[in-house]
């Protein structure tokens, strides 16, 4: 039974749980979709790059103004709606497309900032809440693929948007989530734009390289499947890891043995390694950039995820060949762990 009076811990753990389900069933449901249905249109390419614009990019100004609505719960369960509104519409591609991209926005931004405000300056809860989109979309492209049938997406998202907004209600007795009010102060000065640029580029490269990763045994037995829980447990691992240790601390085991695990990657279980390690900083950039503008938590969470959007540019345009290699793999690794450690140098101190 859920109380209203329940302790925070009690509160942060259902939260995040909520969220993190959620997610799950957010990512795969618009994968589903798109890989069984959006993928026979004879614009497919521009349908793929118009959903990853509206789903990655579009986080920077709906989490600006998300921070402003201050109703993060609504944020979010409303792009479940609009998730869910996307299967009737199907049939008119573009249509489907604007529905699903700007949904998933709307979900991710609300979810984040939720959690990014009762984590109480931790990011053990937010790699727990990113973690499942990744088990969503790897499962809802294989079932869309095969197209299986029966994906009672339409009614278990609508679900999930009145649960959002149920616990926000019954604990709250508002919508109102209590976001700092909007300011974007200092993060206009030459230090905080270096380091946020620093941080921009980490994802990048891990975007890039995440879409990019390929090994001679993937497609071998469940290799690919232990590939994709090496990714989830290591974005939720990876706060649970920086809350304990430190974020400098963390970031230097995980991208620092990453580079090594690279370097023996044709191996299946250096490389599951490696991909379990090089996926921890994921939780620890997003919260480092919330701790650079705190007054704009949505802003910082876009920003990143904008950054998400560029690495997938690349593999777009055809030029997934850069990194693709062992070396490559370890290289990205080493630049993304100098780039972090400068853009951590002053978020730790604050």
């Amino acid at each position: 039974m859920i109380h209203s009076n329940q302790s925070p811990a009690t509160r942060t753990g259902f939260i995040v749980a909520t969220y993190a389900v959620s997610h799950f069933l957010v990512d795969f449901s618009c994968a589903y979709l798109m890989f069984s249905r959006i993928r026979f249109s004879e614009q497919w390419f521009l349908w793929m790059l118009i959903y990853n614009f509206l789903a990655f990019a579009m986080q920077m100004p709906i989490g600006l103004m998300a921070d402003r609505f201050n109703r993060n719960a609504v944020c979010a369960a409303a792009g479940c709606v609009l998730v869910a509104l996307a299967y009737p519409v199907s049939g008119m591609p573009m249509a489907a497309v604007l529905a699903l991209g700007i949904g998933n926005a709307l979900f991710h931004i609300g979810g984040g900032i939720d959690v990014l405000n009762i984590s109480r300056g931790k990011s053990g809860p937010l790699g727990i809440f990113v973690s499942p989109g990744a088990f969503g979309i790897y499962f809802g492209t294989i079932l869309g693929n095969r197209g299986a049938p029966g994906v009672p997406s339409v009614a278990v998202l609508l679900v999930t948007a009145a649960v959002i907004l149920f616990l926000q209600y019954i604990w709250k007795r508002s919508f109102i989530s209590g976001n700092l009010t909007l300011s974007l102060e200092g993060a206009g000065s030459p230090e905080a734009l270096l380091i946020l640029g620093c941080l921009f580029v980490v994802v990048i490269l891990r975007s890039y390289v995440g879409l990019v990763l390929s090994f001679p045994w993937k497609g071998e037995g469940y290799w690919g499947l232990a590939l994709i829980c090496a990714v989830v447990l290591g974005k939720a691992v990876g706060g649970i890891l920086a809350d304990m240790a430190g974020a400098v601390r963390a970031s230097i085991l995980s991208l620092g043995f990453s580079a090594a695990a690279f370097l023996f990657s044709n191996d299946p279980l250096w490389g599951v390694l490696a991909v379990f390690l090089f996926n921890m900083t994921m939780p620890i950039t997003l919260w480092a950039a919330a701790r650079m503008i705190p007054g704009a938590k949505g802003f910082a969470f876009g920003l990143l995820t904008f950054a998400l959007f560029l690495g997938f540019i690349p593999v777009y345009l055809g030029a997934d060949e850069l990194l693709s290699t062992p070396s490559g793999f370890a290289a990205a690794s080493l630049v993304s762990l100098v780039l972090l450690l400068v853009g951590l140098k002053k978020v730790v101190k604050a």
